[in-house]
């Protein structure tokens, strides 16, 4: 048996060994079904266990009578001929059974279950990436020791979280009066937002970047406000979404943010999970110097790519995304799937490539990231948004909807302001999908322009 669960560890795949599980709670899930088959085994070791006592039990009891009776009259006893010849066959064979039964190991099962799916455990830097999660939620969401040790996770808007605004008033009173004499355009800029009187651009962009996750941070002005619609669309007169158009909310103005409303069913949904499932690796950046793929901390989550020929789902999806943008997905990077974990986070970054990284998509002859689509797969109990800090946006994850922007300006410069970030999840499990468009492609196409939107 030994040797058979030797030879298996070996040839299972040595990925396994080191599986990042804390990244990912879709996978985290598998867990729980491995445990409940160690478990299970457990039960049967113990019922073995005391199946074995019970039949230990019966013997003593029996040998304890014959004893008993036999010690009275020991001559008397044995000079009966058959008390004679049992005693023998006793001492001779039955006794040695009963050595066997003691000594017969009932653990082989269940240690070699466990042997098998140890190899699916999470390791130490699962324990510790879970660890550092808990103190990340903790620093976002400002949530107390105490609260955090008893899982009594509060919703992130609720008030205790929101208690160090007045902390930011008080520190910034100062500023009120040079505040009152902007004029309303001027809190439109997205260098100077305010919010009650009070200017956040001074805040480095981490502090920023946490207030929005809370649901603090920046808040639109109502004038801006009220340039905000929802409408039906119908992708540029297209036949597919002519008599079904599709619905629209405005998210945001300064970055132009969409988000449309029961754009993927659940049944793809569904589909779009299991095909990305057995693929999900731990997610990475290209470092800006090497070019080289790595892991970071700043980014916990498992992806994984789909190609429209894999399956019509993902076809049929790709084909959406191209009616509703005006915007060539032949030229598109594949569909990413991703699913947060433990904490799971990305911050704040661009999606376009800058000035100073002129090699980042040199490999895919495409140009450059000219959109952003963003399917939410699931809905989050907790935390979770995806935020703007310069800005000052946050748009929650809603399953069923996407949200789509441009990350570049018509002439072909970045648009800054779509610096964006995927707030810790808090509570719950995050999935998302998403398609960066580029450049090549686009330029005999009529993609949808703001005023069309309008």
């Amino acid at each position: 048996m030994i040797w058979v669960v030797l030879m298996m560890a070996i040839l299972l795949p040595q990925s396994l060994a080191h599986p990042g599980f804390f990244t990912s709670i879709g996978q985290m899930t598998d867990l729980i079904h491995n445990e409940k088959d160690l478990v299970t085994s457990l039960k049967d070791y113990i019922k073995a266990e005391e199946d074995k006592l019970e039949q230990i039990k019966k013997w003593a009891e029996k040998l304890d009578r014959l004893t008993s009776t036999a010690t009275k009259d020991p001559e008397g006893f044995v000079g009966h001929p058959v008390n004679a010849f049992k005693l023998m066959k006793r001492l001779n064979t039955e006794w040695s059974e009963l050595e066997n039964l003691i000594l017969k190991d009932m653990s082989d099962g269940f240690i070699s279950n466990l042997t098998i799916q140890r190899q699916y455990f999470p390791n130490d830097e699962d324990q510790v990436g879970a660890a550092k999660a808990l103190f990340r939620l903790q620093d976002t969401y400002n949530l107390d020791t105490n609260t955090i040790s008893k899982g009594n996770l509060p919703d992130p808007e609720h008030q205790r979280a929101n208690g160090n605004l007045v902390y930011f008033e008080y520190i910034m009173s100062k500023e009120k009066d040079a505040n009152k004499s902007a004029s309303g355009d001027q809190s439109d800029q997205k260098t100077a937002p305010k919010k009650k009187g009070i200017a956040v651009d001074y805040l480095p962009e981490r502090q920023k970047y946490e207030m929005l996750c809370r649901g603090e941070g920046i808040k639109m002005t109502p004038r801006r406000q009220k340039r905000l619609f929802c409408r039906y669309h119908d992708g540029n007169r297209n036949p597919k979404f002519i008599l079904a158009p599709a619905k629209q909310e405005d998210e945001w103005d300064k970055p132009r943010i969409i988000r449309f409303h029961d754009i993927i069913s659940d049944a793809e949904i569904e589909i779009v999970k299991d095909l990305a499932k057995p693929r999900l690796r731990r997610a990475t950046i290209s470092n800006p110097v090497t070019g080289a793929l790595e892991t970071v901390h700043y980014r916990i989550s498992k992806s994984a790519w789909l190609s429209g020929y894999e399956d019509p789902v993902v076809s049929r999806i790709n084909m959406r995304i191209q009616d509703l943008t005006g915007l060539d997905v032949s030229t598109a990077e594949e569909l990413q799937v991703a699913n947060y974990g433990v904490g799971g986070q990305y911050e704040p970054h661009f999606d376009f490539a800058r000035k100073d990284e002129p090699d980042a998509f040199r490999e895919l002859g495409t140009g450059n990231r000219i959109a952003t689509w963003l399917f939410y797969m699931s809905d989050v109990s907790a935390g979770g948004a995806t935020v703007f800090p310069e800005v000052g946006a946050s748009v929650w994850p809603k399953k069923g909807t996407a949200v789509f922007w441009y990350n570049l300006f018509a002439s072909g410069e970045g648009d800054y302001s779509t610096r964006h970030a995927a707030c810790p999840v808090l509570v719950g499990n995050k999935w998302v999908s998403n398609k960066w468009l580029h450049e090549r492609g686009q330029e005999f196409r009529r993609p949808c322009t703001l005023s069309e939107l309008e």
